[in-house]
């Protein structure tokens, strides 16, 4: 069985947020949600579950971080296209986030980000097959 990934990200409004990444193409297991959080699917192997920060606080002993002030975490999410990394921050934006800086073109590689409604930041990129793909990728 592949290793699967679950992020945990505390949500001030767990609605509000449900109905933002629903704009943004995602959908949610119904078998772990209620009203206190939902497990948003981003593929086969990687979900999101969304806390309120109630139950986000049983999970740690630490306090709760302003995402708006501080960065806890980036969630960096691939994109099959350039076109597709645009089209995400431009829905991103319509259902309520915000960009923090412009797109990155690297020439192999092409990424932008969005923060969401708790101000947790959110990438996406496209990297073209043959950088992926190359044997001496990661060696000076």
């Amino acid at each position: 069985m592949a290793t699967k990934i679950f992020v945990n990200l505390p949500v001030k409004n767990l609605d509000r947020s449900v109905e933002f990444f629903t704009k943004l193409g995602f959908s949610f297991n119904a078998q772990f949600t209620d009203e206190t959080a939902t497990c948003m699917v981003v593929s086969e192997d990687i979900f999101v579950m969304l806390l309120t920060e109630a139950k986000f606080k049983e999970f740690t002993p630490n306090p709760i971080c302003d995402a708006t002030k501080s960065t806890e975490v980036l969630v960096c999410l691939s994109s099959e296209s350039r076109e597709e990394v645009d089209k995400m921050i431009r829905n991103a934006v319509a259902a309520g986030g915000t960009t923090y800086n412009e797109p990155q073109d690297y020439g192999f590689m092409y990424s932008n980000g969005f923060q969401d409604l708790d101000g947790h930041i959110w990438e996406t990129m496209f990297m073209e097959p043959s950088a992926v793909n190359r044997k001496d990728s990661g060696k000076k």
